[in-house]
């Protein structure tokens, strides 16, 4: 049988490696910025070369040594993207996105797989987006985007996660997304053995209280203190199902225990819920809020090994081909690109489609200008447009991103 290999970046603690594994892809290589994470990596598969250091550096591995590589995964830094943040996009020094993209016409693997959080999919991002679509296109790759719900593979919570696959177009024909599982246990069906392990009586009857999807499992980020389980709705959420989300356990409840909210969950527990089970074995070094963070952070295994096998049966011809049409983000964005020169008001309402008001266009403008640099000539009544370059980082010797990157690199994660 063929060997598929993988590169993957921003690896994290394995989650998405342990998921593709599965799928049959073998690691070429790992590059992850985080100590802790790739002594969990290297921990769990000895044999693979896992690089630690910034990714976009060259000193740390070099992208034109796997040119023709199978499969270029990744999921790049969220925090540009989270609905929680201030969603700066492409200048944010955290933002590899782009960058990823545009590795693609480095390495040219077969099929490209980036993760990432749900705020990309919000309307904020549309251009960002088209961009990415028309680049890979471009490349002479056939991209498409889709919104997975970890509950929908087995996992007991929800996890919304924006997922790109970008493949070539006689693969690309037989590329679909995966198909839901049929059941997904509740939190209590999932982690009750591990609440119980220690004797503690009230187990079974907390497990029916914890009959529930979870709300999303949160890692936090190095620069927000210790473990927990969220911001306050998710803590309120847990707290419905007989959880204390103000914090880890460093073991499961002894007998007799009582509480007035509910046990806290070990790390063990959360490693479940994300979707570590006897089917998908792993274990995190490093204390308890390091292991935390490295499972909180991940790509829940089994929704990577569903992305993995669409893409695997994609490239073995699995299935009868389809057409893939484009789909359009941006029209806004995508006529300022296509058009030398300013682009009228008149221009842009034929791009939408239908009447628009020049608030509208002036919103998406706005939008549009925190990632990309946008001329506005107001000599006439409406003003027209013209599209500079985007903004983010691509791999620029002299973008802001260098200088940013390494003074905030203690508490990026």
């Amino acid at each position: 049988m063929a060997s598929f290999e993988v590169v993957e970046i921003c690896a994290g603690a394995g989650g998405q490696a342990l998921g593709l594994e599965k799928a049959g892809f073998e690691h070429a290589l790992a590059v992850e910025l985080d100590q802790n994470a790739c002594n969990t990596l290297r921990e769990n598969r000895p044999s693979w070369k896992v690089a630690q250091g910034d990714v976009a550096s060259d000193d740390v591995w070099k992208p034109a040594d796997y040119e023709g590589v199978s499969l270029l995964a990744g999921g790049v830094p969220c925090p540009p993207f989270t609905i929680a943040g201030k969603q700066l996009g492409a200048t944010d020094e955290r933002d590899l996105f782009a960058w990823a993209v545009e590795l693609a016409a480095i390495v040219r693997p077969r099929a490209l797989l980036l993760e990432n959080v749900r705020g990309l999919s919000m309307p904020r991002f549309a251009g960002y987006r088209q961009h990415v679509l028309d680049r890979l296109a471009s490349l002479g790759y056939v991209a498409s985007w889709q919104l997975l719900q970890a509950s929908d593979f087995g996992v007991p919570q929800l996890r919304p996660r924006f997922v790109l696959v970008a493949m070539r177009p006689e693969d690309a024909a037989y590329f679909a997304w995966p198909e839901h599982v049929d059941v997904t246990p509740t939190v209590g069906e999932a982690i009750v053995d591990l609440m119980a392990s220690n004797g503690w009586e009230g187990a079974t009857s907390w497990a029916k209280r914890a009959g529930k999807i979870a709300p999303t499992i949160v890692g936090g980020s190095k620069k927000h203190g210790g473990a927990d389980l969220g911001p306050t709705r998710a803590k309120r959420a847990w707290a419905e199902m007989g959880v204390d989300g103000l914090g880890v356990a460093d073991e499961a409840p002894m007998p007799g225990a009582s509480f007035e909210v509910g046990p806290k969950l070990t790390c063990d527990m959360v490693a479940r819920i994300q979707g570590w089970s006897d089917d998908y074995e792993w274990s995190f070094t490093g204390r308890k809020t390091t292991k935390y963070r490295q499972i909180g952070n991940a790509f829940p295994p089994p929704v990577a090994a569903a992305v993995g096998n669409s893409i695997m049966r994609a490239f073995r011809r699995v299935g009868i081909p389809q057409q893939r049409d484009a789909v359009e983000h941006d029209p806004v964005y995508r006529v300022l690109r296509e058009t030398e020169g300013f682009v009228t008001f008149n221009q842009l309402v034929k791009a939408v489609g239908r009447p628009i008001e020049a608030p509208e266009i002036e919103r998406r403008i706005s939008l549009l200008s925190r990632d990309f640099n946008i001329e506005v000539n107001e000599e006439k009544a409406l003003p027209a447009y013209r599209l500079g370059n985007f903004r983010a980082f691509v791999g620029q010797e002299d973008h802001d991103r260098h200088e940013l990157f390494a003074k905030y690199q203690a508490r990026i994660s």
